[in-house]
């Protein structure tokens, strides 16, 4: 089943759907984070009803939003794929291999939904991509064992982490935390759905992938993450009750602009489209301008 969050053209009002294909089943007004807390008993009646009725609404006759807006936590695994770490050692943008999952906190304020317009803020040439599975929590989960993990899960998205790289080079050297160049408005591309965790045969042989103007940029498969789901949830559930709709983005694959060696002409420039995948299941497109 697909989730959506989206509002009619010409409302603001965030409303629920099914996506089916082109068409969206709509769910009313309501957030998704509180149609997740109904836990698997709603989802199951959810995609019967999907199964049974067409969509009401054309793709083309609304605007998606990120499929969790408001999460209470969207924390996001820095540093999880080894290509990745030599691309980041290599351009003095990692101090240290860490020995456990790390996170740093997205911000809501900086998401926006597929096919949304993110604006390049005047300054920033070296804005890269970066295609990351995103889970997403289905049920209160504290203390939560590695075998136990995915009982929690109510399925998977996708983020564009965008980041500006001259920024992140100056919060690394100061040690700073706080990632200000992965969190500006528009650099939290999210969605354009919730894939239910029952319509992904192994979320550990997906492949993530990212194209700029219709060119592949990058191809690599989730089994390539040091940190699997088990090992993120039991870390950051020993102390800190993560709630339904509260999500983990896995890192960024090997392959991003700054770890090439022609990267100056491969940073996100206005006119640019990005389209971030799970190859074969869901596909997030943005516009830079």
């Amino acid at each position: 089943m697909r989730l959506v969050t989206y509002c009619k053209t010409g409302s603001h009002d965030p409303r629920l759907g099914v996506r089916r294909g082109k068409n969206i089943l709509d769910l009313g007004p309501g957030r998704m984070k509180d149609l997740l807390a109904g836990g698997p008993a709603v989802l199951k009646k959810l995609k019967k009803r999907a199964a049974a009725e067409s969509g009401e609404l054309l793709e083309k006759d609304i605007a998606y939003l990120p499929p969790i807006p408001d999460a209470d936590k969207f924390l996001c695994v820095g540093k999880n794929y080894r290509q990745h770490l030599e691309e980041l050692r290599r351009n003095d943008l990692l101090t240290e291999t860490p020995q456990e999952p790390t996170a740093f906190v997205k911000l809501n304020s900086c998401l926006v939904g597929h096919n949304a317009k993110v604006t390049r803020p005047e300054g920033i040439v070296r804005l890269d991509y970066e295609p990351e599975l995103v889970f997403v929590i289905g049920r209160r989960a504290l203390g939560v064992k590695k075998k136990d993990a995915f009982d929690y899960v109510a399925g998977v998205t996708i983020l564009n982490d965008l980041t500006c790289r001259d920024l992140q080079k100056r919060e690394v050297a100061s040690g700073s935390r706080f990632w200000t160049g992965k969190n500006i408005p528009g650099f939290g591309p999210l969605g354009p759905e919730i894939v239910t965790l029952d319509e992904i045969a192994d979320p550990y042989d997906l492949w993530m992938t990212c194209a700029v103007n219709g060119e592949q940029r990058m191809r690599v498969n989730t089994r390539d993450q040091i940190w699997k789901l088990p090992d993120i949830m039991e870390h950051f559930s020993r102390y800190i009750p993560l709630e339904p709709g509260d999500m983990f983005s896995t890192g960024a694959p090997g392959g991003v602009a700054v770890g090439k060696p022609n990267a100056a002409e491969l940073f996100l420039k206005p006119g640019d489209t990005i389209e971030c995948g799970i190859e074969g299941i869901s596909t997030l497109r943005n516009y830079i301008v």
